[in-house]
């Protein structure tokens, strides 16, 4: 059977065939389908596609729930969400409620080094596609990644989970907040972005035992995992003394002062993480004698003594500039910035000279955060629509176009899909 074409890719007419070290990306010829939906499952397909893969994300014909989440919209009308998830993938529209459709799916399968899935748990099996019982011994070089809500197993595995429910159930939320206030959700979805780099990484773990042995294998990513994997150091704390975390705003549990201060002109995030460096705070803020005060000498005592340390770095911040005061701090070696919002974070000159907000033709969106020298990346392509390249890919995989005509017309598009 002949590879499947992936419209717009470097390597659409076969396999690892661009020379090493020409920016191709590290992860040339490897071909991946892209099965899922939202955020963590799409997110790691595209952060494959940045790096070489040719990914091919399967939409339904309602297409992907993130479509519709905004505003805001994009002036063709695409979500600002979705655009953010999907980028440099191939796009073919199946209905998989339809039997030539699964039909059509499991061949494209086998043209597939990586499968990314994030279905209801046993959806895959009722299609007859399970990745245990069918898929493993059919294609057994087949990396099959699995993001679920709460795992493969245990008494929870088929409840769905969306990420601030488990943000809520793994404990994160309970230490987010200010003290004596309401928990909070963190501000990002970072239990659905985690989940997508550890999926990330797995696939990539997975991909290098197939190159080691010939073996695919399962990999198993849950928000579940996810989150209880982020809660250091409260889990730590937790697990040696049994005492329960408690929420401290914008302070640290182990470490002071790290935290947000009040100055004349917004705040300011201050980290002192040793001793040393606390001297030098107290240098630049004209009371070099703090450090020998016995509430504050050692990062213990600090912590022990919070409150006095924070009403006496308050009362000297109130009055300074807190720009002045962060080229100050940093320049006496100490870490420290401004509290930017998003767009001056992405307008920073720092942000723009790591390339982390990229611009190709029509497309704008945050650029790759893992440089490899030798390897590169691919310039982004935009998002496509809802069976883009249906045709195209189907063509490559040895579909004739009297055959893609007769799907069309049993519904393996979709009932929408009269063409």
């Amino acid at each position: 059977m002949s590879s499947p074409t992936i419209p717009g890719h470097p390597d659409s007419s076969g396999l690892g065939q661009d020379p090493p070290g020409t920016g191709a990306g590290a992860l040339r010829g490897t071909r991946v389908l892209d099965l899922s939906r939202v955020l963590a499952g799409p997110f790691a397909g595209q952060m494959l596609a940045d790096h070489g893969a040719a990914v091919v994300k399967v939409e339904s014909p309602a297409g992907d729930q993130t479509r519709t989440w905004g505003p805001p919209f994009l002036p063709d009308g695409g979500s600002a969400y979705f655009e953010g998830l999907n980028r440099s993938k191939s796009n073919i529209c199946l209905d998989l409620k339809n039997e030539q459709a699964r039909v059509v799916l499991l061949k494209l399968i086998a043209e597939s080094d990586v499968v990314i899935e994030n279905f209801r748990h046993g959806t895959m099996d009722a299609w007859g596609l399970g990745y245990e019982s069918v898929l493993a011994e059919r294609f057994p070089r087949l990396v099959y990644c699995r993001v679920s809500g709460f795992g493969s197993t245990g008494p929870m595995a088929e409840l769905p989970g969306y990420d601030a429910v488990l943000q809520a159930f793994g404990g994160l939320m309970s230490v987010n907040g200010e003290p004596q206030r309401d928990a909070l959700r963190v501000g990002v979805p970072i239990v659905d972005i985690v989940a997508a780099n550890q999926a990330f990484s797995g696939i990539l773990l997975a991909l290098h035992e197939v190159s080691a042995s010939g073996r695919g294998q399962l990999v198993d990513v849950s928000l579940l995992d996810a989150v209880v994997s982020l809660l250091h150091p409260h889990s730590a704390t937790w697990l040696a003394s049994g005492v329960t975390p408690v929420r401290m705003g914008a302070a640290h549990p182990v470490i002071a002062p790290y935290q947000l201060f009040a100055t004349s002109n917004g705040p300011l995030f201050i980290a002192a993480t040793d001793n040393r460096q606390f001297a030098r705070v107290a240098e630049v803020l004209g009371r070099p004698e703090l450090s020998a005060d016995p509430r504050f000498a050692a990062n213990s005592d600090r912590v022990a003594n919070l409150k006095a340390l924070q009403e006496e770095m308050g009362r000297l911040l109130a009055d300074r500039d807190r720009d002045e005061l962060a080229r100050a701090l940093l320049a006496a070696g100490i870490p420290a910035s401004p509290l930017n919002d998003v767009g001056a974070a992405l307008q920073s000159e720092q942000v723009r000279a790591r390339e982390m907000v990229v611009r190709s033709g029509d497309y704008t969106g945050i650029g790759v955060p893992i440089k490899l020298g030798v390897s590169g990346s691919l310039a982004p392509r935009p998002p496509a629509g809802i069976g883009a390249h249906t045709e195209e890919v189907l063509g490559g995989a040895g579909y004739t176009g009297d055959e893609i005509s007769r799907l069309r017309g049993a519904g393996a598009f979709g009932k929408a899909d009269v063409r």
